[in-house]
C-alpha cells in the first residue's frame, strides 16, 4: 500500500470523502460503486467494484471464442480498462485503461461500426493507444445491465481493406447482451 499523507476525519454520518486528487488518479466518479474490505490489523480498503470483473472467466471464453470465429481481436472492458481479449494482442490490451473515446462512445449507449475502407472515424481503445491508423475497422458495442452502461464489446482489426458488417456487429451485439443479461440475474 502506498502512504499519500493525506488525512480525512469521519463526519456524523459515518461519511468520508475521498480527495479529489485521489478520485482523479483512481477514475472514481460521482455514483461509482466502491468495495469495501477489512483485513486483520484494522485496515479499511475501498476498491472500485467492477461487475464485468465477476465475470471475467466467462468473458474470457467468449472472446476467445468470438476470436475463433471472426479472426479477429475481440475485447471486453468494463468503464475503466480491458478485463478480456480475444486474439493474438492480449499483451498489448489486457489490463489497459481504456480511452476517453471508448468511455464516451459507452456513455452514447449505441453501438458503433468504423470502417477506414469507407470514411469512419476510428477511436482509441486504451490510454496510451494514440495511433488509430493502426486500425481498419472496428465494432464498439456497450454492455448494459438494468439500464446502466456497465462496459464494452469491442472488436477491432488491423488488417488493411477489413470492413466490419453486419455479423460483426450483430455477434459483438449479442456477446454484450449476454454479458449483460448474466450481471443482472
Amino acid at each position: 500500500m502506498k502512504a499519500t499523507g493525506i488525512v480525512r476525519r469521519i463526519d456524523d454520518l459515518g461519511r468520508v470523502v475521498i480527495p479529489k486528487e485521489i478520485r482523479r488518479t483512481m477514475r472514481i466518479r460521482e455514483g461509482d460503486p466502491l468495495e469495501i474490505f477489512t483485513d486483520r490489523e484494522g485496515e479499511v480498503i475501498l476498491k472500485k467494484y467492477s461487475p464485468i470483473e465477476e465475470l471475467s472467466y466467462l468473458a474470457e471464453e467468449y472472446v476467445e471464442a468470438m476470436y475463433q470465429i471472426l479472426g479477429f481481436t475481440v475485447c471486453v472492458s468494463d468503464k475503466d480498462e480491458i478485463v478480456s481479449v480475444g486474439g493474438p494482442t492480449k499483451k498489448e490490451f489486457l489490463e489497459k485503461a481504456v480511452s476517453q473515446d471508448l468511455e464516451e462512445l459507452m456513455e452514447q449507449k449505441k453501438t458503433v461500426t468504423a470502417n477506414r475502407s469507407e470514411g469512419s472515424e476510428l477511436y482509441t481503445i486504451t490510454v496510451n493507444d494514440d495511433d488509430t491508423s493502426k486500425y481498419s475497422a472496428q465494432v464498439i458495442v456497450p454492455i448494459m445491465s438494468m439500464g446502466d452502461v456497465i462496459g464494452s464489446v469491442i472488436v477491432l482489426s488491423k488488417e488493411p481493406g477489413v470492413t466490419m458488417g453486419e455479423l460483426e456487429v450483430k455477434m459483438a451485439e449479442t456477446a454484450a447482451n449476454f454479458l449483460g443479461r448474466q450481471m443482472e440475474q
